[in-house]
């Protein structure tokens, strides 16, 4: 058994298809299947139950795969750590960040990195908060934008900079006529809010639990642009983080809250044993650049 073993395997564990396994892994699916059937004559199991609808991992095949994965991201590991320590700067980086902020910081984010360190190769993933600390813990990025505090003994993080959220209402909605909102004066209201497993779902509870507003119970928005077109819409009102307000939209209106107006805290984490550490420097340099300009 060889390393590729291990990856045809994981391939095919992660698509449940020989054949899209063998295009991912560029070799032909015979080779690939080959390699899967010896790999299970030498270890004397059955790695996959096979239909001829789809392949699934039998109970066995599972925990050798939470083996395999810790192996291959071992090796990627050491490969980091001879690639970071002849040249930092160099190599692939993983960033990742939550749904409401990655659109609005990754464009800005790209160039300025470009130019700090034109060798390295960033790669931009896109998930929710639980899932970008699940790939944090387990090594499959090297760094995520997330709002702070987060709590994890395994883990670091640095404060970037505070995003303040605004009131998004219609623009013939009754408050706008107000200059400044204090947020005890939501209470008679409810708020349009994103589904369950967004980080700023959770911030927006917060304040709605800290002041006695309600949430609209009849929709959950999937994004933070489907909930900025309901509100355009007429439908209700919602919290808007300023990094994502555009001041020339139209049939919307931005409220500031009076002090203290409620925020998040975006940090930067990675974890504490990372070997790229002088890339990560230059991640925040390239950020605090990005939020200077905002």
């Amino acid at each position: 058994m060889n390393l590729k073993d291990l990856q045809y395997f994981l391939a095919v564990a992660e698509l449940e298809h020989f054949g899209k396994a063998a295009e991912q892994c560029y070799v032909s699916q015979p080779t690939l299947s080959g390699q899967i059937k010896k790999m299970e004559r030498q270890l004397g199991i059955t790695l996959f139950e096979r239909t001829n609808r789809r392949v699934m991992l039998t109970d066995v095949g599972q925990q050798i795969a939470g083996v395999a994965r810790r192996i291959l991201h071992e090796i990627d590991t050491i490969n980091d750590i001879a690639q970071s320590s002849c040249d930092p700067m160099s190599g692939t980086f993983r960033l990742g960040a939550f749904p409401t902020l990655a659109s609005y910081v990754f464009p800005k984010l790209v160039p300025n990195v470009k130019e700090l360190m034109p060798k390295l190769r960033l790669i931009l993933i896109e998930e929710k908060t639980f899932e970008l600390l699940e790939k944090l813990r387990h090594g499959q990025i090297d760094a995520a934008l997330l709002a702070l505090p987060v709590h994890d003994d395994l883990l670091m993080s640095q404060p970037l900079f505070d995003d303040e959220f605004m009131l998004a209402t219609p623009i013939d909605h009754e408050l706008n006529q107000l200059t400044h909102i204090e947020q005890h004066t939501l209470g008679a209201h409810a708020l349009l809010l994103l589904e369950e497993g967004h980080c700023m779902r959770d911030q927006a509870l917060d304040i709605c639990q800290l002041h006695g507003m309600a949430q609209e119970m009849d929709f959950k928005a999937t994004s933070l642009e489907t909930l900025r077109q309901m509100v355009k819409a007429g439908t209700g009102i919602t919290l808007m983080p300023k990094i994502a307000i555009d001041r020339t939209e139209d049939n919307i209106a931005y409220i500031p809250f009076k002090a203290p107006a409620p925020t998040r805290t975006i940090g930067l984490v990675w974890r504490k044993t990372t070997a790229r550490k002088a890339a990560i420097e230059q991640i925040i340099a390239s950020l605090a650049l990005e939020n200077s300009d905002r």
